[in-house]
Formats: structure tokens, sequence, C-alpha cells
């Protein structure tokens, strides 16, 4: 239980949920499939023997009741089942059975539809929680008399007064956590919709594509089905109809859009991949057009190959992201339906591979010849052209749209009334003084919790009383924002209080490994692992290696979904994936005092022994050393570009297996800082890909193959490939960025005065010739500027330079023109710190940027013809 935050609501309060169950009727009507569900629960069971996990099936319940829960263990991954009570998902059977019966659409969903995508708790890879309860209690009221349709728009709306936009981690928080944050992730903010709408009994599923082909992102929403449809929508951003999103465009230029559906699905979707806990469907075609191409796998005699590896990739974030794998049948062949653009495809057998890029809609049928050696060096340029915009918009009436606009507003003043409602800077201090605590330190912390503060309080406070201030705030150092955000204090606490005070902080102390959620495993493990086997663990570091490989069975099968099982359920099952074991390690011995992580850049587990640092290795439990050669990369800088970026313009992957792995170095990392002068690499064999993206969305991409030897250096070229004819990505711009309206007097963002798309930002130098003189250029295009129609925001440093500043000085700017005050120089720092300014950043400062955070023009300082830079390049995009 300890996963969740229990809420203390009472199912009363859905009283008028009536339960509706006949003893004799069955939950899964089609026979076939019952008995399917049947002999996989059976098979579950039979593996899952420690632990008493099926303890819920001797509770008393509907043979309906017992059905549901039954196809719930068969698919739910074995974390689900080690971390949770059999009560908790009994209750939430239960919760979707009443509200069935209750709503007027529940007799209409069909028996499938309902079992895929309104009974499932699990939507993604989220941490579990009751938020089916809590969303019953809270929001069935605003619904129960509406359609289908409009309980959809209206469940969007009140998600939208819980939560908005903002980028965090790859952990995907709760719907709850999401709720007490006020804010989420596009990935967290469709987990918070779908599991609104299937707490309300509407079938609901989200909907992502795993990587733009146009742009460096990803995105998540959702579908929702309505009388017989699916339909769908952004999450937390109502509009008045659906099918309609800022995402329209963007989704008619994706390759691919996947939704993940509980269990063994059989629906009329394109099925691309099952497992043992879901059906992966390709929904492409619910959005752009598509088209298939068929791969044959031959090797150098012209033979097909069998059981080749073979993946399809997506240029994103400057590497090739793998969006669709796949084993080469009995003819040497794999097919993929996708989008009409380009992908690369990379196939790889017995350690031979071939790499070449396909266009779907062009080709039907292409041939990959493994010709290629690992360990061979070469180097390869490949050109990709991601599909053409084809949106679809649904129309919207001017009455529609003011009528949304208002509830927008409205949701903002609930969301922020409960932001509202947060500790302030004084309240901040008065809880310092009370609790003899310094206010610098223990602020970023109370701030960064946002509706988590009284569980951080809480642990502040009592640690004080504790003589433990300073070690709880090293505790703190180690974890997470969003940690912050949603652990109990009891979980914090069970760290602080378990651990030896001299341990170091980083490797002992810390209670994260990886994204796990954070859980109270050091008093467990303490108290369950034997003291004979906790003496020979912490004498000998390496036999707590042998235990986990010996003791602990890995069934990545049964876990796919990157949902990791906590430590304490690995020691109850016994059976997790491998990433639940390496977490459990680094858990089990923190908690024994060992020294003990897991490397962010390469995914290796280690230990100290004896001052020595020790390398994982549960396959072979005989120590050894990965033995290191260096890198080194020259590069000869092109225009505007004189230390490429990690994630913009470059990455390296290592080929483990068949494939080629990322290393997942810092995103301030560079070519500099990286690669100048060397950077110390495990031996093996490895990508460089680098990408020049322009600003229609193709990439000029270069792809070098390499090996690293131990106690070698290795000598490559960093090729970074241009075309002075294109108008090309030049840097990152965050758009989430904030400054504040001369108008409103409020603080916004970019993102909020933009829209979606293109927009200028300019800052500028009050009387100062060269911004005098850039805005004479730009009254001179105003007409073409305004034709454009897209925002422009012209910031200035302070108040003081806003208020020396005379718009009648310059009466024929565009009217598109929004005024602000760049606050902090929080956006000035941020181009400052991303673009090469060719006169050091001398004022003006003119950007042209869009909302996926990428920029294809700037300018600074004394510049000629601004107005026409800025209109010949807004032409080409």
């Amino acid at each position: 239980m300890f996963r969740h935050l229990f809420l203390s609501l009472s199912l009363a309060s859905v009283c008028l949920l009536s339960t509706g169950c006949n003893n004799e009727k069955h939950f899964i009507n089609d026979s076939d499939y019952r008995t399917r569900v049947e002999n996989d629960f059976a098979e579950k069971k039979s593996i899952l023997k420690n632990g008493n996990l099926f303890s819920v099936f001797s509770n008393e319940m509907t043979a309906q009741e017992k059905e549901a829960l039954q196809f719930l263990y068969a698919y739910m991954p074995i974390s689900d089942i080690a971390d949770n009570s059999g009560e908790y998902f009994l209750n939430n059977v239960r919760l979707s059975f009443n509200i069935r019966d209750a709503s007027s659409w529940g007799k209409n969903i069909p028996d499938d539809i309902f079992r895929h995508f309104v009974l499932p708790i699990r939507i993604n890879n989220e941490n579990l929680d009751n938020s089916r309860e809590y969303i019953q209690n809270e929001l069935w009221p605003r619904v129960k008399n509406l359609s289908m349709l409009d309980a959809v728009l209206e469940a969007n709306h009140w998600c939208h007064e819980k939560a908005s936009y903002t980028p965090s981690d790859i952990r995907t928080s709760s719907p709850l956590a999401t709720i007490k944050t006020a804010y989420g992730r596009c990935g967290e903010e469709s987990t918070l919709l779908v599991a609104t709408l299937r707490a309300i009994g509407i079938p609901a599923r989200q909907v992502y594509t795993p990587r733009w082909a146009h742009t460096d992102d990803n995105h998540a929403w959702v579908e929702a089905w309505v009388d017989g449809k699916w339909y769908f929508l952004g999450a937390c951003e109502p509009e008045p109809v659906l099918n309609l999103g800022w995402f329209n465009s963007p989704a008619s230029r994706g390759m691919l859009m996947h939704t993940k559906v509980f269990g063994a699905y059989s629906g009329k979707e394109e099925t691309m991949l099952q497992t043992a806990n879901y059906t992966e469907i390709n929904i492409i075609e619910n959005y752009a057009d598509k088209a298939s191409v068929t791969v044959t796998v031959k090797d150098e005699n012209g033979n097909t190959v069998e059981n080749a590896n073979v993946e399809f990739k997506i240029y994103n974030y400057a590497e090739f992201f793998t969006v669709y794998k796949q084993k080469s049948n009995a003819q040497g062949q794999v097919s993929l339906s996708a989008g009409l653009g380009d992908m690369v495809v990379f196939a790889s057998h017995n350690d031979k591979f071939g790499i070449r890029k396909i266009s779907f809609g062009k080709e039907k049928a292409v041939d990959i010849t493994l010709g290629h050696n690992v360990n061979e060096a070469y180097t390869e340029n490949l050109n990709i052209i991601p599909p053409a915009e084809n949106a679809k918009i649904p129309a919207v009436s001017e009455e529609q749209r003011i009528e949304n606009d208002i509830r927008l507003h409205q949701e903002d003043s609930i969301r922020n009334a409960y932001i509202g409602t947060f500790p302030d800077k004084d309240e901040i201090e008065q809880f310092a003084r009370a609790n003899k605590l310094e206010y610098e330190s223990v602020e970023p912390f109370i701030t960064k919790s946002r509706g988590n503060y009284k569980d951080i309080m809480t642990f502040l406070g009592n640690a004080s009383k504790n003589e433990m201030s300073k070690r709880a705030i090293e505790l703190l150092q180690t974890i997470t924002d969003k940690d912050l955000r949603d652990t109990p204090c009891k979980v914090l606490e069970d760290h602080l209080y378990n651990t030896q005070q001299e341990a170091k902080a980083e490797y002992v102390l810390c209670p994260r490994v990886e994204n796990e959620l954070l859980t109270p495993y050091r008093s467990f493990l303490k108290k369950e692992i034997p003291q004979e086997l906790q003496k020979q663990f912490t004498e000998n570091p390496q036999s707590l290696v042998a235990w986990c490989s010996d003791s602990i069975t890995v069934r990545n099968d049964l876990n796919k979904g990157s949902v990791p099982t906590s430590p304490i359920g690995t020691w109850k099952s016994r059976i997790v994936d491998s990433l639940s074991r390496e977490i459990f390690f680094v858990a089990a011995a923190r908690s024994l005092n060992i020294e003990a992580w897991k490397d962010p850049v390469t995914g290796n587990v280690y230990y100290m022994n004896n001052g020595k640092e020790q390398q994982v290795n549960f396959d072979v439990i005989e120590k050894s050393e990965t033995a290191e050669g260096t890198l080194k990369a020259i590069y000869k800088a092109i225009p505007r570009l004189d230390n490429p970026k990690y994630y913009t313009h470059f990455t390296i992957s290592k080929y483990e297996d068949g494939s080629f792995k990322l290393l997942n170095y810092p995103e301030d990392t560079t070519w500099d800082s990286l690669l100048k002068n060397g950077e110390k690499l495990e031996e093996g064999y490895y990508m460089l890909v680098t990408g020049s993206r322009v600003a229609d969305g193709g990439v000029m991409s270069n792809v070098t193959f390499f090996t690293i030897e131990g106690g070698k250096e290795t000598k490559i070229e960093f090729v970074m490939r241009d075309n002075t004819e294109e108008i090309r990505i030049i840097g990152n711009f965050n758009s989430e960025l904030k400054y504040t309206d001369v108008k409103t007097k409020s603080e916004t963002s970019i993102l909020s005065t933009t829209g979606r798309g293109y927009f200028v930002v300019g800052i500028l130098g009050t009387g100062q010739e060269p911004t005098n003189h850039a805005l004479k250029d730009i009254e001179i295009k105003k007409e073409e500027l305004e034709k454009w129609g897209r925002k422009m925001i012209l910031l200035f440093p302070d108040e003081k330079s806003y208020n020396k500043f005379s718009p009648t000085d310059f009466p024929n700017l565009p009217s598109n023109i929004v005024y602000g005050i760049d606050t902090n120089n929080a956006i000035r720092n941020e181009i400052s710190q991303n673009m090469k300014l060719s006169n050091g950043g001398n004022l003006p400062i003119f950007i042209i940027g869009d909302t996926f955070n990428r920029v294809v023009f700037q300018i600074d300082g004394y510049t000629i013809g601004t107005g026409e830079q800025l209109v010949k390049t807004i032409n080409g995009l």
C-alpha cells in the first residue's frame, strides 16, 4: 500500500451509483476470450509464487468482479501486483461497474471497449493512485446529466482547472500528484485526462507520437470514445469541439501515432506489438495520410535473412530514435505503415548490419543489405525529409470561441487560487524562524514542493527537532524537483533516520536510483534481510551481486512499459525486470551503508569496495573491469555554429546486443566539453550522429561509425553538414519563458502570447541608435509583417527603459507587436546562452523562433536591413 496516498473518501458520497451486479452474469461474454484470460491469469499466478500476491481472490465478490479482477491481474505488469494490494484493484473494479450502471452511456459501451478502455487503472507508465475514487466524488455531479460528448468536453475543462502544461522530468507522476502540483508535462496531463474520463465511465486512451519527424520533440494527447467513434482532444487544453487542438498541424506531419491498450486487444487498428501486458496499436491514419513499406533483409550474397533485428528510426534530438522494432520473418521481411516522410532503417544479425533511408509513400518495398561489420569504420550522409503539413481543422463559431475563452479564464482563476495557497516568502520565513532553520537553505525545497509543501515542511520541522536539519537538507539535495512534489514525509523520514550519519549523501543517503517512485524501502530491507546475509553483503558487496543474480528471476517480458518494481516489491516477489533488479541492488546496498549508484550516462551499476569502484555484472559474477579508450573528434566550424550541442546537434550511441544504445550525457554537454580534448569511453563499437535541421523540418545528417579500443585514442571527423541556401535551425529558445506584459502588468509566457507556431522576439535598447535604426527598418516592412500575422514580442530590459520609449517616434510599426519587460533578463540570458551572438550580445537582439523551441534567425547589435532580413526569413519558412 506504500505506493499510494490513500484519500479518506467514502464511497457513500457516490451512493447514487448502484452496483447492479448479477452473480450469474459474465464480465467477459466472449467465451473464447474468457478462456484466454483464465489461462493467462493461471500462468501469471503460477509464476508469481512468492509474497502471497493473489490473496484478494479469497475475498467475497461477484462472478463479474472476479472475471474483471482476473483480467487485470492477467495483464498488469508484475510491478503493479507486487506494489499494490489486491483490495486496491478490487475497489477500482467496483467503482468501474458502479459508474457503468449509473451513467446514461454505460449500457451502450461494447464489452471489449469497456474492458480495455474503462476498467484498467494503468494508462502508461505513471505511478498508480486512488484518482478514480477522488474524481468520481468531485466530477460526477457535474457530468451525470450531460450527453457523452458534452461530458468529455466538461471533463477536460475540469482537468484544466486542476493543471496546466509545464515541462518536467521523465518520471510520470500520478493523476493525483499532477492535481496536487497543478501542472505537468503532456504525458502527465494526458494521463490525468484519461484517468478522469475512465473514472466517469467514458472509454479513453492516451495517444502519443514517439517522436515528431519535423522537429525535436514529442507529444501526448487523448482519444475518447463517444457513441461508437474515437475523437481526439488536447489534455487540459479545452477546445469548444472535439478533434481540435494546437497540434492538428504537427500531427498531420506525424510518422507514427501509438497507443498502448491494456491486455490482449484485437480491434480494427493495426497492431504493432503484442506484449504480456499491453497491445500497442498504430493509429496514424486518424491524423495523417499513410503508406506501407516492406523491408527485406538480405546478406551480402543476396539471400534473405530470417530473425534479423530490424529497427525503424526517426531523426529527433540529434539521434535516430527507434519507433518500431521487429524481427524479420521467414522471408526476411518486416512491414510498417507510417506517415508520408522519411525514416532510417537499421538491421543487424550476427554482428553484420546495414543502414538506409526509406521514404513512405514513394517506396513500397526496399531491400537492406547487411554489408557492414561491427568494428568497421565508415561514414555516411543521410538527407531526411519529414511529411508535409495537411491539417484538417473542424469549424468553430465565434460564439463557441468566446464562450470557451471565458471558461478558460475562469478555470485559470480557480487553479491560480489553489496555487495561491502555497506558502509565500513570509510564511516560509516564519516557518524557518519557528524551527531554527536558515531561510535560504529551506526556501527552494518548500517552493518547489508546491502542493506537497506540508510534507516537506513537516519533514524539515521534525528533522530540526531531532537536530538533523543539516542532514535532512543534504537528503533533499539528492532528489529531484518532482520528488519534492509527490514524496510523503514518512518516505523521506524512512531514509533520513535509517542511514548512518557519516554515510555519503550522494551514494548512500540518497533514496533515488533511477526513474522509480520513491518508497520507504530502507527500514523494510534492514528488517527483512537476515542478519547473516547483511553481514555477508557488507563485508563483500560482490556477494550481494551474486545473491541478486541467484535469488531474483528476471522476466522482462512480464514488465513491459518501463514501470519498475519497488525494492520492497522486488524482495516480496523475487521476479522482476532487469531495471528493477538494478534498482533493488542499489537500494539494498545503500540500506546496508554500501556506496552504490547507477551511472546516468551509460546505465551501468557500480559499488565501492575498500575505496575501489566496481562495476556490477549480474551475468558474470566474477569481478571484471571494462577497459576504456579515448575519443577525440575534430570539428571544422560551419557558419553560426562554433560549438555543437548534445541532443541539439549530435549524439553518441554504443552498440550492444544488435542495437545502438544512446549515451545520456547532461543537456549542457557540447562538442567542446566532451570531444574536443577527448572523452573516456568503454571499449566497443559506437555511432556518432550529427544533424543540421532546416526550417521546413528536414535534416542534413551524417552518421559516423567507429571503434574504441582499451588504452588507445580514436580520432574521428565531427561533420556538421550545412547548406547556405536553406533556412536552418541555428539554436534553441525556451518558449515557456515568462516576461511582464506592459498592458496587463502581469507575468505571461511567450507561448501564451503567441500560441503555437513561429514568432519574433526582440530585446530593445531604448534611445540607442542601433535599436532606433532596427525599428525604422521594421516600419518599412509593416505591411508584410502584418500579413504574416504572427506575434512580434518586443521587450525592454527593465521598466525604466520602457518608460523612456516613445511609440510616437515609430508610428508605423506593425499592429501585431506586443510590448513587455524582460523580467530579470531571463529571455536575454536564454538567447545569449544558446546562440552565437556575432556582436557580443549588444542590443537590439532579434530572433525568429517557434514554440517547438527552435530558432531559425538571430541578429544582434547594429545590423542594416533588419526588417528585410526578418521578412526574407519568414517568407522562407
